[in-house]
């Protein structure tokens, strides 16, 4: 409460705060319920930002917050702090993910064929106003495949080494345990290719694109395509501490291979919590850009790790609001006295000016 300027204030934002509460009304079981079945993919978001798989809880965060999308994510982040870290899942391979929606943008033909699953990409956008006037919209029921694609896909990317298209990256050889964790590590530059891809993981959406649509027109030197795109659900793996390997259960993933023809082939990759097509292209692009020369701030690890940094940026605009009556007073006192003494130097140049004036009248005969 540092910027509480005296105690006479409490009772107003106390008010201020009750205001809020009132116009959000009541929140109950049921609200929070319907906000999870109506706005998944706006939950996932919460959860991509805030570096916590919780659905239901994202969902009560978007309704404490009023669909405040900044206020939801520091919810989910300081609940997220209370929590103890039990044990650490094993790695999630590509191959291995449930694939309910796979693409690519570079090849045509790519090993297990494309799979559009559940999108708006070809679709008319036309607002169904009937619903306003009492109409009720009922989907049409999908029809199943004669063939249904299976469950997981190979690697476009392994197919594409194996082609030497792409070269081989060897695997770092790191323990589990000492891979760094930026929610409980600082961010020190040059990241390290962990921190910066968990960095893009739980950036903020509208931020990565803005800087990533940047690179995509032509301010960086990467003009990227989609090398292959999945949502799907990726199986959380741990061990049982008498040593028995299970699954605890499903997440909804998104991840992004993008590659850019420059110089080469290279690829720039993301992934994060939910399915999220928009962040994940972009980030993706930004993790291929930040690998290449320095002309613009989009291709600039700190420039781009910081600024689209939801939680930290967005507390730092907000406290703009909040009183800054000393400062303030002190820049205008500033102000104040540079005018009065450009005043008295005017004042007294003028003065000097007519006493000069007056001497010179006086010797003219």
């Amino acid at each position: 409460m540092a910027y509480v300027a005296t105690r006479g204030g409490e009772h107003a934002i106390e008010q201020s705060e009750r205001l809020y509460r009132e116009e959000l009304g009541q929140i109950n079981k049921a609200r929070v319920e319907a906000i999870g079945e109506s706005l998944p993919y706006l939950v996932d978001r919460v959860m991509g930002e805030a570096s916590l798989y919780a659905p239901e809880l994202a969902a009560l965060a978007l309704a404490q917050s009023g669909g405040d999308l900044y206020e939801a994510v520091l919810l989910l982040r300081a609940y997220r702090t209370t929590q103890p870290r039990l044990t650490i899942a094993k790695p999630v391979r590509q191959q291995d993910l449930f694939t309910v929606r796979r693409i690519s943008a570079a090849f045509k033909d790519i090993p297990g064929g494309q799979i559009l699953g559940p999108t708006l990409d070809y679709s008319h956008r036309l607002l169904n106003v009937d619903v306003l006037n009492g109409a009720t919209f009922v989907p049409e029921p999908v029809v199943s495949a004669d063939k249904p694609a299976p469950a997981t896909q190979p690697s476009l990317a392994d197919w594409q080494k194996a082609q030497g298209l792409i070269a081989e990256t060897p695997a770092a050889d790191v323990p589990l345990d000492e891979i760094p964790d930026v929610t409980r590590e600082p961010l020190l530059l040059p990241a390290s290719r962990a921190h910066k891809l968990q960095s893009l993981a739980r950036a903020d959406t509208g931020g990565t694109l803005a800087l990533g649509y940047s690179t995509m027109r032509g301010y960086g030197s990467v003009h990227p395509t989609v090398n292959e795109l999945r949502l799907g659900e990726a199986e959380v793996r741990i061990r049982h501490p008498r040593g028995t390997l299970f699954s605890a259960g499903r997440v909804r993933v998104s991840q992004s291979e993008v590659i850019s023809k420059s110089k080469g082939l290279e690829l720039g990759f993301s992934a994060t919590f939910g399915w999220n097509e928009v962040k994940v292209i972009a980030a993706a692009s930004l993790d291929l850009a930040s690998n290449q020369p320095n002309p613009h701030p989009a291709s600039n690890e700190e420039f781009i790790l910081y600024h689209t940094e939801p939680v930290e940026s967005s507390g730092f605009c907000i406290h703009f609001k909040l009183p800054h009556y000393v400062t303030f007073q002190s820049s205008l006192d500033a102000i104040r006295r540079v005018k009065a003494d450009k005043a008295a130097n005017e004042t007294g140049t003028r003065q000097d000016g007519a006493v000069k004036q007056a001497e010179l009248e006086k010797a003219m005969p």
